[in-house]
């Protein structure tokens, strides 16, 4: 397993793309309503993004037909935008959106709530963004890949929920999927140690009810049992001064999203 690790000036060029990645979904997110196709979504990304360098990483990727992935209650991941699929007050919509810039690519995603849900939907939400910011936390040099994998699964299992096992986080820089893949569950002290220069895009993936997946079609993951499924993600480095989001300005802080 060969894992990459990126210079000063690597990690700059996945920021550069990174803070492309985190215009476009601060945009979408605020954009969303209920009435909404996702589809809309789709065409926002291509304005917002149209005079900007690099290109959208998804479309066309082993094949996938837009720039946006955009998943709504049971669907876990890589839900295609569609003109049909008219979102509603009380749904939740993943979206999950990368680019390249000058041969670097960065990462993330997004769940967001359409008008007022129901409460145990926000714990969902909640508890996968948490779990996000846990792993985050653990991308410090020394620490092993497992610490991190665990963090995500410890937390959301104890607050009721259960990780995604069929999709994980990924290494990324100069490929979209590169080595180590990032389990959201996984034994702390086991794995590969972090070191400067790793970077990883960590996603949980969270269902409300059970782990099982089941596929709908080629591409479009869903609960095997119908509950609702949150996606949160951001492309993280190991430093010498701790974790950094590149798909962040540096001057935000705080919680992931």
């Amino acid at each position: 397993m060969a894992i990459h690790l990126r210079s000063a000036e690597e990690l700059e060029k996945m920021h550069r793309a990174g803070l492309i990645v985190y215009e476009v979904l601060t945009a979408l997110r605020s954009a969303v309503k209920p009435g909404m196709t996702t589809m809309d979504l789709e065409k926002l990304t291509e304005e917002k993004i149209a005079w900007q360098p690099g290109h959208a990483a998804f479309k066309g990727y082993r094949g996938y037909p837009c720039m946006l992935c955009t998943s709504v209650n049971s669907e876990i991941v890589h839900g295609i935008p569609s003109p049909r699929r008219r979102l509603r007050e009380g749904d939740i919509v993943s979206i999950d959106f990368g680019m390249e810039v000058d041969g670097y690519y960065a990462d993330s995603a997004v769940t967001v709530p359409l008008g007022k849900i129901r409460p145990e939907v926000q714990k969902l939400l909640d508890v996968t963004r948490e779990s996000l910011d846990r792993a985050i936390d653990k991308m410090r040099s020394g620490n092993r890949l497992g610490d991190v994998g665990h963090a995500v699964q410890s937390w959301v299992e104890e607050n009721g929920f259960s990780v995604v096992r069929e999709f994980v986080g990924h290494g990324i820089g100069t490929r979209m999927h590169d080595e180590p893949n990032l389990p959201n569950y996984g034994e702390e002290g086991r794995g590969p140690r972090l070191q400067e220069g790793m970077v990883i895009a960590i996603e949980p993936m969270v269902n409300a009810g059970r782990p099982e997946v089941r596929m709908r079609g080629e591409w479009v993951a869903e609960t095997a049992d119908g509950s609702p499924s949150a996606h949160f993600e951001h492309t993280v480095a190991v430093t010498a001064n701790g974790p950094w989001i590149l798909t962040r300005p540096r001057e935000v802080t705080g919680p992931s999203w």
